[in-house]
């Protein structure tokens, strides 16, 4: 029999034991209390009530903890992305409706750009592949198709989708990564829905106003000029 990975059997585990729920619930929680990804096992353990030993047996390490708390959060996210591009709508109403839904994920689990980061960068190469696989690639995927439809349509100008990724990913995770400093600085309080909605509003206006394609042809001169 194949042996199984410890991604493998990360992301296997939350879905499947109520303890392995426990344990991925607890290091959201604190993740999201503490503004960082920065938490040892020992806080999990403390916070689920759960011993640090069972980490091994349901995940392998902490890496496979932090791979399956990363595969529930982006689970949603990732699965409406073909049911999206199906609709019968323009494709600036669904670059409306994925701007919204990125920025309601990232309310919800404010660390998990950083989550991406830290296990692309800080962990297992074979965690890089699986985060690169099942979140990153097919979020890439959808963009490039996306902006593909839009400039087919005439909606859209010629975009880099790479750089149309980082602009978007990277916009939305600071209002949430970003905010604790700020606070500090000028006083601004917590993400609020009302924070939330009107953030949708300022990158709508701020994307679609280099992305869209002016009348005649040259994106971005009339919004420009007015």
């Amino acid at each position: 029999m194949a042996e199984v990975s410890t991604s493998e059997q990360g992301r296997a585990a939350g879905a499947k034991n109520p303890t392995a729920d426990k344990l991925i619930e607890a290091a959201s929680d604190l993740m999201i209390a503490r503004h960082s990804t920065d938490v040892s096992l020992s806080d999990i353990a403390q916070q689920s009530g759960v011993n640090a030993a069972l980490v091994k047996y349901h995940f392998g390490n902490k890496e496979g903890l932090l791979l399956a708390l990363l595969a529930r959060d982006a689970a949603t996210e990732i699965a409406g992305l073909e049911y999206l591009l199906a609709q019968p709508i323009s494709p600036t109403a669904k670059l409306k409706l994925h701007i919204a839904g990125i920025i309601k994920a990232y309310h919800r689990f404010p660390y998990m750009n950083r989550l991406i980061h830290l296990l692309l960068h800080e962990s297992s190469p074979e965690a890089a592949n699986d985060v690169a696989t099942f979140f990153v690639a097919p979020l890439l995927d959808f963009h490039r198709r996306l902006l593909a439809e839009g400039a087919a349509k005439g909606e859209f100008r010629a975009v880099d989708p790479v750089l149309f990724y980082t602009s978007l990913i990277g916009a939305c995770d600071h209002l949430f990564f970003g905010r604790h400093a700020m606070s500090r600085a000028v006083g601004v309080g917590p993400v609020t829905d009302e924070v939330c909605r009107d953030y949708t509003a300022h990158m709508e206006a701020m994307l679609l106003g280099g992305l869209l394609a002016a009348p005649d042809g040259r994106a971005g001169e009339a919004s420009a000029r007015s």
